[in-house]
């Protein structure tokens, strides 16, 4: 039997190191953009504009601004229903951006993100 098992001197030869070398520059690379995308961030708004959310690309909410004339002490539940909605689009939107510059990196390829 040859040498390393398979015939024709080993399997997948430099094909093989060339693909695990891709994959470490994109596991880099995509460790680099999840620690920029902590510091970018993403707003979203309700109630036109009424209430205002900030977060960042780790999901998390770093600023709500609630205009003061939205506020109604007779109607709570409205003032509520604008904040959960204002945070939900960000958290939307800071999704979507991560995804975007996710599939920059692994060109598509999809769940790929997962194994790293």
């Amino acid at each position: 039997m040859a040498k390393g098992g398979f015939p024709g001197g080993g399997f997948g030869g430099g094909n093989m190191g060339n693909l695990m070398k891709q994959a470490q520059k994109m596991q880099k690379d995509m460790e680099r953009v999840q620690e920029e995308l902590k510091e970018r961030s993403v707003e979203a708004t309700a109630g036109g504009g009424a209430i205002k959310v900030t977060a960042t690309g780790k999901k998390e909410v770093k600023e709500i601004v609630i205009k003061p004339e939205v506020v109604d002490p007779d109607d709570v539940e409205m003032l509520q229903d604008l904040i959960l909605a204002a945070v939900n689009e960000a958290l939307r939107k800071a999704d979507e951006m991560v995804n975007s510059e996710m599939s920059k990196i692994t060109g598509g390829m999809g769940g790929l993100g997962g194994l790293f």
